[in-house]
């Protein structure tokens, strides 16, 4: 009992004395990091965390702006970074550290783990803590789509889309695809099946030159095959990083050159084959907003005759997407197609409505 009592006793003074080292001293507190600091030449400060700087660009985030703040490189005189980041210099070293201020348009870099210093000219930094992206960036997407009714009705709908795109800086190969077939008991509704392929090589970091290649066949419309290859000059007018807020990732090209457009036919009794030099003028953009939860879109084909501007065949999608989850994603397109010399016993428009759910991927490096 005694033994017992005497345990108590020194686990009751464990209690107090540990409360009583508690109270003594102030209370721990975590330490705030240091600000990167960046000075204008004219005089300006910037306080807060430098993300980036490329292209003559840099980007630092900044608490009480919404959005990153960009200033011009020519213009920074001192610049103080407290993190390691990676600075490239002009000569192809690179160096990891932090940077104190210097002499007006010189840095101080700290490299680390040695922490030696190094005297650098502002103009002799190209890059800073940039993003290392792949030689070649994939993007793309698969969907299919399947509606089916029994009863009094026996309706069947299967569709599938795709696409896929892959770009370095010289070269981008686009692929399109769509096939749609659907029957009521067995009897054919539509089918019919496109595909694009195009090339297009950079001659400067906007300007291009395509070759593509768009087939066709539909069920329907009589038509066995339809093909146009073309070649011609295009621009990028808007690049991804262009613009900012919530037009960041926006892009636009367009292109345009002669084209020789065929057309042939099942049955030529109704219609005969036909082949003719045509122009064509192309464009596409893409917005992804919310990080690309949500994309809008727009593609569009033009086909004008040379001898007669109003005999032209046209397509045009326009759509949505929305990832669901990882590369799961819904979408809903809209094709239209119109043709103003149709092949007889057919109208000269075609609208498609489809809603997908399928797989989308994009290998782009983001912070």
């Amino acid at each position: 009992m005694k033994r017992f009592m005497l345990l108590v006793a020194v686990f009751a003074l464990g209690i107090v004395g540990n409360s009583a080292f508690a109270d003594d001293g102030p209370p721990m507190t975590t330490p705030t990091p240091a600000l990167d600091v960046v000075t204008l030449k004219d005089g300006s400060v910037i306080y807060g965390e430098v993300i980036e700087m490329s292209g003559g660009l840099l980007l630092i985030k900044n608490s009480m702006a919404s959005d990153l703040i960009k200033v011009k490189w020519a213009e920074v005189s001192k610049l103080a970074v407290s993190h390691p980041i990676p600075f490239h210099l002009k000569e192809g070293t690179v160096l990891v550290g932090t940077a104190e201020e210097g002499d007006p348009g010189t840095i101080k870099l700290k490299a680390g783990p040695t922490g030696s210093e190094m005297m650098v000219p502002m103009n002799a930094v190209t890059q800073v803590n940039p993003i290392i992206q792949s030689p070649v960036i994939y993007t793309g997407s698969l969907n299919a789509g399947y509606s089916q009714s029994a009863g009094n009705s026996h309706l069947r709908n299967v569709s599938i889309l795709g696409d896929f795109v892959a770009r370095s800086e010289q070269l981008r190969l686009t692929l399109l695809g769509r096939y749609v077939n659907g029957d009521n008991n067995g009897s054919l509704n539509v089918r019919n099946a496109r595909g694009t392929i195009k090339l297009d090589f950079f001659i400067t970091k906007r300007l291009f030159w395509f070759a593509s290649a768009y087939v066709e066949n539909d069920f329907f419309q009589n038509l066995k095959l339809r093909t146009a290859i073309a070649s011609g000059p295009g621009y990028q007018f808007l690049e991804r990083g262009d613009l900012t807020g919530i037009f960041k990732d926006m892009t636009f090209y367009a292109e345009a050159g002669p084209t020789y457009f065929n057309e042939d036919y099942r049955d030529n009794s109704l219609t005969g084959d036909r082949a003719s030099f045509r122009a064509r003028v192309a464009m596409k953009w893409d917005w992804p907003l919310f990080d690309g939860r949500v994309t809008l879109y727009h593609y569009n084909e033009i086909f004008p005759s040379v001898q007669n501007a109003s005999d032209f065949f046209f397509t045009m999608d326009n759509g949505v997407r929305f990832k669901i989850l990882a590369g799961l994603a819904s979408g809903f397109q809209v094709t239209t197609r119109y043709n103003n010399r149709p092949p007889a016993g057919t109208g000269d428009t075609d609208n498609l409505y489809l809603l997908t759910l399928g797989y989308s991927f994009d290998t782009t490096r983001k912070r």
